[in-house]
């Protein structure tokens, strides 16, 4: 039985955050567990998540995961709009809840962070060159 999907399509936040990581190289998008998750061979950032509070589910329907740096996913622990979600916070995934005001400077770096750490020498010295020209 395949997940429901727990995203709107519509939304404009979604549509921020495909745009920027559809950008990268080789960059493609899969439905995973109901979410959009961006990915080249791995995954590097997931629209929507959910984490565990006092034993009750809560719903961040309008976040990003991303796979971070431990010292700089642990400093952004510190902020509220960032969590630690179900599952993948363990694997050191960290949680952003976006919202109207949201700097998406600082978000199209964490996806840069992400990417980078999960796709590969080759694809990230394309990305390097690209960047250079």
């Amino acid at each position: 039985m395949a997940h429901p999907l727990r995203f709107d399509e519509e939304s404009p936040l979604l549509h921020r955050v495909r745009e920027l990581a559809l950008a990268f190289p080789d960059a493609a998008e899969k439905i995973s567990h109901g979410h959009p998750a961006f990915f080249t061979t791995k995954v590097f950032a997931y629209y929507g998540a959910a984490r565990k509070v006092d034993g009750e589910w809560q719903r961040h329907d309008d976040s990003l995961l991303v796979l971070l740096d431990p010292d700089e996913r642990d400093a952004l622990l510190e902020e509220p709009r960032c969590y630690r979600p179900a599952y993948l916070g363990t694997a050191g995934w960290l949680g952003v809840d976006l919202e109207d005001g949201t700097d998406w400077d600082e978000i199209a770096e964490l996806v840069d962070a992400s990417y980078r750490r999960t796709a590969g020498v080759r694809r990230v010295a394309r990305l390097d060159q690209a960047s250079t020209i």
